[in-house]
Protein backbone atom coordinates (compact mmCIF):
# COMPACT_ATOMS: atom_id res chain seq x y z
CA UNK A 1 0.00 0.00 0.00
CA UNK A 2 1.50 3.34 -1.02
CA UNK A 3 1.03 6.54 0.90
CA UNK A 4 -0.02 9.71 -0.87
CA UNK A 5 2.74 12.19 -1.57
CA UNK A 6 2.65 15.54 0.19
CA UNK A 7 4.69 18.74 0.10
CA UNK A 8 6.18 18.51 3.59
CA UNK A 9 10.00 18.37 3.75
CA UNK A 10 11.31 14.95 4.66
CA UNK A 11 13.37 14.38 7.76
CA UNK A 12 16.98 13.28 7.24
CA UNK A 13 17.39 9.55 7.44
CA UNK A 14 19.61 8.38 10.27
CA UNK A 15 22.58 6.46 8.92
CA UNK A 16 22.32 8.05 5.50
CA UNK A 17 25.46 8.12 3.43
CA UNK A 18 27.88 10.81 4.54
CA UNK A 19 30.01 12.71 2.09
CA UNK A 20 33.51 11.40 1.53
CA UNK A 21 36.12 13.04 3.74
CA UNK A 22 37.91 15.93 2.10
CA UNK A 23 41.59 15.81 1.47
CA UNK A 24 43.61 17.85 3.96
CA UNK A 25 44.86 19.85 1.00
CA UNK A 26 41.50 20.52 -0.70
CA UNK A 27 40.97 24.19 -1.29
CA UNK A 28 44.67 24.77 -1.97
CA UNK A 29 45.67 25.58 -5.51
CA UNK A 30 46.85 22.33 -7.12
CA UNK A 31 50.42 21.99 -8.32
CA UNK A 32 50.00 19.51 -11.14
CA UNK A 33 52.32 18.70 -14.05
CA UNK A 34 51.97 20.36 -17.44
CA UNK A 35 52.77 17.63 -19.89
CA UNK A 36 54.82 16.97 -21.98
CA UNK A 37 57.23 19.49 -20.42
CA UNK A 38 56.68 18.25 -16.85
CA UNK A 39 56.68 21.68 -15.30
CA UNK A 40 54.23 22.79 -12.60
CA UNK A 41 51.06 24.39 -13.96
CA UNK A 42 51.04 26.83 -11.04
CA UNK A 43 54.66 27.88 -10.48
CA UNK A 44 56.29 26.82 -13.81
CA UNK A 45 59.27 24.96 -12.29
CA UNK A 46 60.15 21.30 -12.68
CA UNK A 47 57.37 19.09 -11.36
CA UNK A 48 57.07 17.91 -8.65
CA UNK A 49 57.82 21.38 -7.34
CA UNK A 50 58.35 22.04 -3.62
CA UNK A 51 54.66 22.85 -3.16
CA UNK A 52 53.59 19.65 -4.96
CA UNK A 53 55.96 17.63 -2.79
CA UNK A 54 54.48 19.12 0.37
CA UNK A 55 50.90 18.62 -0.80
CA UNK A 56 51.55 15.04 -1.91
CA UNK A 57 53.24 14.22 1.40
CA UNK A 58 50.17 15.42 3.29
CA UNK A 59 47.75 13.59 0.99
CA UNK A 60 49.72 10.33 1.21
CA UNK A 61 50.95 10.57 4.82
CA UNK A 62 49.13 7.35 5.73
CA UNK A 63 50.03 5.58 2.48
CA UNK A 64 53.72 6.10 1.64
CA UNK A 65 53.73 3.00 -0.58
CA UNK A 66 50.86 4.52 -2.57
CA UNK A 67 52.87 7.71 -2.98
CA UNK A 68 55.87 5.72 -4.23
CA UNK A 69 53.69 3.88 -6.77
CA UNK A 70 52.09 7.12 -7.92
CA UNK A 71 55.45 8.87 -8.30
CA UNK A 72 57.01 5.89 -10.10
CA UNK A 73 54.15 5.95 -12.62
CA UNK A 74 54.63 9.70 -13.07
CA UNK A 75 58.39 9.19 -13.54
CA UNK A 76 57.74 6.63 -16.26
CA UNK A 77 55.36 8.97 -18.08
CA UNK A 78 57.79 11.86 -17.71
CA UNK A 79 60.61 9.77 -19.18
CA UNK A 80 58.46 8.88 -22.21
CA UNK A 81 57.33 12.49 -22.74
CA UNK A 82 60.76 14.05 -22.23
CA UNK A 83 62.48 11.45 -24.43
CA UNK A 84 60.01 12.23 -27.21
CA UNK A 85 60.82 15.95 -26.92
CA UNK A 86 64.59 15.45 -26.82
CA UNK A 87 65.57 11.91 -27.88
CA UNK A 88 69.28 12.65 -28.12
CA UNK A 89 70.64 12.39 -25.44
CA UNK A 90 67.27 11.93 -23.72
CA UNK A 91 66.42 12.55 -20.08
CA UNK A 92 68.95 11.57 -17.42
CA UNK A 93 67.47 8.60 -15.50
CA UNK A 94 69.41 9.45 -12.31
CA UNK A 95 68.17 13.03 -12.38
CA UNK A 96 64.57 11.87 -12.89
CA UNK A 97 64.91 9.39 -10.02
CA UNK A 98 66.12 12.17 -7.73
CA UNK A 99 63.41 14.53 -8.94
CA UNK A 100 60.49 12.10 -8.67
CA UNK A 101 61.37 9.53 -6.00
CA UNK A 102 64.31 10.40 -3.75
CA UNK A 103 62.47 13.09 -1.78
CA UNK A 104 59.37 11.07 -0.90
CA UNK A 105 60.48 8.94 2.06
CA UNK A 106 62.18 11.76 3.99
CA UNK A 107 59.29 14.16 3.27
CA UNK A 108 56.71 11.63 4.55
CA UNK A 109 58.73 11.21 7.77
CA UNK A 110 58.87 14.98 8.33
CA UNK A 111 55.17 15.37 7.54
CA UNK A 112 54.20 12.59 9.94
CA UNK A 113 56.31 14.12 12.71
CA UNK A 114 54.77 17.55 12.19
CA UNK A 115 51.22 16.19 12.13
CA UNK A 116 51.99 14.33 15.36
CA UNK A 117 53.17 17.58 16.95
CA UNK A 118 56.89 16.81 16.93
CA UNK A 119 59.42 19.38 15.81
CA UNK A 120 61.62 16.86 14.01
CA UNK A 121 61.11 13.29 12.82
CA UNK A 122 62.54 10.53 15.02
CA UNK A 123 65.88 9.13 13.88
Amino acid sequence: MTQPADDRPTEPVTGAATPAPRSPTSGIEPHTPRRPLWICRTCAVDWPCLAARSLLAVDYVTDPAGLAVYLAAQLQQAYVDLAALNPDPGPDPAALQARFLAWARPRIAVTRARLDGQAEPPE
